[in-house]
C-alpha cells in the first residue's frame, strides 16, 4: 500500500470511528468530524509531538479541539494512536460514566488538554499556552540548552471565530507575536442556522492578517500532503502566530455533506450503511483495519522516542544548570511554594491603619512574588485600580491584557493547564461578567487561577450603577468548586492569598475600593470560613451579626451600639461561604449555635442565599435592586447600610 493510500485509509477510519460513536449514542456531531479528518490525520499523523503512553510530558506539543463539539474526532484519534482509552469507551460515547463525554473533558481523558466546547474558549486557551510556552522559554533557555521548545495546535471552526471572546484572544496573539502558535480553521461555512452567509461575511484572511497573523488557504480539505505542507509553512514563521484556513465540507462522505443537517445529530444507520459501501469498509461496526492500527500505533514508539530525547536535554540542561534545572522541574511538576513561602505574607503589617481590601491585595502579592516564582498575572487595563502590578520582581511577570476580559480569563486558563506557572487575573468585579464562561471552565476543569476582582460594592460611589456589582457574589457563589472570598480587612486580605495559593482550583478574591478598619484577628482564619470576631463583654450573645468584607466593619459598631441599649450581640465574618461549608458541624456550630435564632446577615449585595445562614427566624440586610451615584458613604447610608438602620433591624427582631 502506497504512504497516500494508507493516509487515506488512516483519514477513512477516523471519519467511521467518529461517525459510529455517535450512532451509537444516538447522539452528538458528525459533520465536523467527517470534513476535519484529513487536518487533523495531517498533524497528528506528521508534526504532533506527543506520546500516547506518557500523556503529560513537559516536552510535548499541545493540540486542542477548540470545536469541542466535534469530540468523537479527538477520541477516534486519541484511540487509534495509542492513548490509554479502548475502542469500548468510544462504543459507549457520551454515556454515564463513560471516558468520551459529548464534549472533551480536562482530567477525565487522557490527551485532552483543555475542557472545550463553549465556543471561542478553546481558541484563547492555546494562546495563554502560547504565552506560558514563550515566558517558560525566555525566562530558562539557555545557549545550546532549547529545553522549553514545542508548538499549540488547534482546530477552530467558524463558530469560534464569531465569537468575541476569540477575537480579543487573537487580537493579542498577534500583538505578543506568539509564532508557536498554529491553528487549523475548518472552513466549512455551516452553523446550525444554515450556511455562514447568513450572519457571518466577514473578510477572515483579512481580519487575522491585521491582527498580525500569517494566513494561509488551503482550498482542498481532503489533500493530506498541502495541508501538511500548510502546516511545515506555518511552524516555519516563529515570528508570528499562523491561521492555515482549510476549505472543507461538513459532513463529507455523507448525503448530508455541505449541509446544516449533519451538524448535530447522528446519520442514520441507513445512510452509515450507505457510507461504508462508498468506502468499501467493513460491515462490522467500529472496524480498524489491520494496516491502519499498525500504522496509527507507531506513534507510540516515536512518542516515547521524542519524550526521551525531550527528558535528555532536560538533563543535560540540568548538568550545566544546575539550579536553573532543578526550578524548571519544580515548575513543571506544578511545585510553586518552597519552604517559607509564606513568611513574607504573613509578617506584612499595616500598622494598625484602616487599609482598603485592594491596597492590601497589592501588597500581599508583592511579598509573594519573590518566593513563589510561578506567579504571575495582570489586569484589563486596570492595574493601578486592581493593585496588581508587581515590583519586587521582574517586569517580565507582570502581563498586560488591555481592555480584553473575556480572552483574560481564558488565556490564564490556557496558562494554567500549560504548566509552568500560577497565574492571577483582575479586573473590577461588575466586569466579571464578561470572564464568566472562562471562570466557569476554570471551576470544571479545576485550574489553581486567582481572580482578583476590586471595587466590589456600592461604596464604589460616583460611578453609579453601572459600576456597582450587586448580583455578583450571589451568582460567583453559585458556581460549583469556585471559591470566592471576600475579606474585610487588609489581615483576612493576607488570609486570602494565603488559602488562593494553597488551593489546587480557582479563587476570586472580592476587594474594597475604600479603607476597612482593621479587626485584628489572625489571617490564618480564613481558611475556616467563618469565626467569631467579637463577643459581648458581658452574658452570652442573644443576637448575631453576620457580615462579609466591609461590613464586618458596619457589624462591629454596630455590636457597640446595641451594647449601649444592652443588648447582646456576637459579631461573625463569614470571608467564605465555601470554606466553611467544609468545616465539621460541631465547628461550624460553635460559630453559628442553633439555638441563637435572632441573627442579621448584613451583605451590600443580593439577599440569594443568606437565608441559609440567618435562618427563619432571621433577618437579610442586602440589597436587590441596583446603586445611585454619588459618594460611597452616600450610598452605603441611603440604601440601609448604617448603624442606626442595623440597630434597628436587630432590635425588631429581638422584641418580636
Amino acid at each position: 500500500m502506497t504512504d497516500s493510500a494508507l493516509d487515506q485509509q488512516c483519514v477513512a477510519t477516523v471519519r467511521m470511528l467518529a461517525a459510529e460513536a455517535v450512532e451509537q449514542a444516538n447522539s452528538g456531531h458528525p459533520g465536523m468530524p467527517l470534513g476535519a479528518a484529513p487536518m487533523a490525520w495531517a498533524l497528528w499523523s506528521r508534526f504532533l509531538r506527543h506520546d500516547p503512553a506518557g500523556p503529560r510530558w513537559p516536552g510535548r506539543d499541545r493540540f486542542i479541539l477548540s470545536a469541542g463539539h466535534g469530540s468523537a474526532l479527538l477520541y477516534a484519534l486519541l484511540h487509534l494512536t495509542g492513548y490509554e482509552l479502548p475502542l469500548e469507551e468510544l462504543k459507549n460515547f457520551r454515556q454515564w460514566g463513560s471516558r468520551t463525554p459529548g464534549h472533551p473533558e480536562y482530567g477525565h481523558t487522557p490527551g485532552v488538554e483543555a475542557t472545550t466546547g463553549p465556543l471561542g474558549q478553546g481558541f484563547s486557551m492555546g494562546v495563554g499556552m502560547a504565552l506560558a510556552e514563550r515566558m517558560l522559554a525566555q525566562e530558562f533557555n539557555r545557549p545550546g540548552h532549547d529545553v522549553i521548545d514545542h508548538h499549540i495546535y488547534a482546530i477552530v471552526s467558524d463558530g469560534d471565530l464569531m465569537e468575541g471572546v476569540a477575537s480579543e484572544a487573537a487580537s493579542l496573539a498577534g500583538h505578543l507575536n506568539l509564532g508557536k502558535l498554529v491553528y487549523l480553521y475548518d472552513d466549512n461555512r455551516i452553523t446550525i442556522e444554515g450556511g455562514t452567509e447568513l450572519a457571518f461575511t466577514e473578510d477572515v484572511s483579512l481580519r487575522f492578517a491585521a491582527y498580525g497573523w500569517q494566513v494561509l488557504r488551503v482550498h482542498d480539505g481532503e489533500d493530506v500532503e498541502v495541508i501538511a505542507a500548510a502546516i511545515a509553512e506555518a511552524r516555519a514563521d516563529g515570528a508570528r502566530p499562523s491561521l492555515i484556513m482549510v476549505r472543507t465540507v461538513i459532513g463529507q462522505g455523507s448525503s448530508k455533506a455541505g449541509t446544516s443537517h449533519v451538524h448535530g445529530a447522528p446519520l442514520g444507520r441507513e445512510e452509515l450503511l450507505a457510507m461504508r459501501r462508498r468506502l468499501g469498509w467493513s460491515d462490522e461496526p467500529f472496524h480498524i483495519p489491520e494496516a491502519v492500527g499498525a500504522h496509527t500505533r507507531q506513534a507510540l514508539t516515536r512518542g516515547a522516542e521524542q519524550r526521551r530525547e525531550w527528558e535528555g536535554r532536560l538533563a543535560a540542561y540540568r548538568q550545566d544548570h544546575p539550579a536553573e534545572g532543578a526550578r524548571l522541574e519544580a515548575r513543571l511538576k506544578g511545585e510553586f511554594l518552597p519552604a517559607g513561602w509564606d513568611a513574607a505574607l504573613l509578617a506584612l503589617d499595616f500598622g494598625g491603619k484602616a487599609t482598603a481590601t485592594r491596597v492590601a491585595s497589592g501588597k500581599a502579592l508583592n511579598a509573594l512574588a519573590p518566593a513563589v516564582e510561578g506567579l504571575v498575572g495582570g489586569s484589563a487595563d486596570l492595574a493601578p485600580s486592581n493593585n496588581t502590578w508587581l515590583t519586587t520582581v521582574a517586569a517580565g511577570r507582570n502581563l498586560r491584557f488591555g481592555v480584553r476580559e473575556h480572552a483574560m480569563a481564558a488565556m490564564v486558563n490556557g496558562m494554567a493547564l500549560h504548566g509552568g506557572f500560577l497565574p492571577y487575573c483582575a479586573t473590577f468585579l461588575v466586569f466579571s461578567d464578561y470572564m464568566r464562561g472562562a471562570m466557569r471552565l476554570s471551576a470544571i476543569m479545576g485550574t489553581p487561577v486567582v481572580y482578583v476582582l476590586t471595587h466590589d460594592s456600592i461604596a464604589v460611589g460616583e460611578d453609579g450603577p453601572t459600576h456597582q456589582p450587586i448580583e455578583h457574589l450571589a451568582s460567583l457563589r453559585a458556581m460549583p468548586e469556585l471559591r470566592v472570598i471576600r475579606p474585610a480587612d487588609a489581615g483576612e486580605t493576607v488570609g486570602a492569598w494565603h488559602v488562593a495559593l494553597t488551593h489546587a482550583g480557582p479563587t476570586c478574591l472580592i476587594l474594597s475600593r475604600q479603607n476597612l478598619a482593621p479587626l485584628g484577628a489572625d489571617p490564618l482564619r480564613v481558611a475556616q470560613g467563618a469565626y467569631v470576631v467579637s463577643d459581648p463583654p458581658m452574658g452570652d450573645p442573644e443576637l448575631i451579626l453576620l457580615a462579609t468584607g466591609s461590613e464586618v466593619e458596619l457589624a462591629m459598631k454596630s455590636q457597640q451600639a446595641l451594647a449601649l441599649k444592652g443588648r447582646r450581640a456576637r459579631v461573625v465574618s463569614m470571608p467564605c461561604w465555601e470554606l466553611f461549608d467544609e468545616q465539621s458541624v460541631e465547628y461550624r456550630e460553635s460559630v453559628l449555635p442553633p439555638s441563637i435564632k435572632a441573627r442579621v446577615g448584613i451583605e451590600a449585595g443580593a439577599s440569594l442565599g443568606w437565608h441559609r445562614w440567618v435562618g427563619e427566624g432571621g433577618v437579610i440586610l442586602a440589597l436587590d435592586r441596583f446603586g445611585a451615584s454619588a459618594p460611597g458613604g452616600e450610598v452605603m447610608k441611603r440604601l440601609g447600610f448604617s448603624v442606626e438602620n442595623v440597630v434597628a433591624q436587630a432590635e425588631a427582631l429581638l422584641n418580636r
